[in-house]
């Protein structure tokens, strides 16, 4: 699956981490930033679901 995280960079990094404890991140993109006045960036993931047993 592809994700789009959309926010500060301290965001984006906390969310990755958080969903790298879940799912199995196989890409992330450079930083897309968005046009200024805005301080948001967009990543981009390709991701896929963890082996059910792993997770209990």
């Amino acid at each position: 699956m592809r994700l789009r995280l959309h926010g500060t960079p301290a965001e984006n990094q906390a969310i990755l981490a958080i969903l790298a404890a879940v799912l199995d991140i196989r890409t992330v993109s450079r930083s897309y930033p968005d046009r200024p006045p805005s301080t948001l960036e967009r990543i981009y993931l390709d991701a896929e679901p963890r082996d059910r047993k792993e997770t209990r």
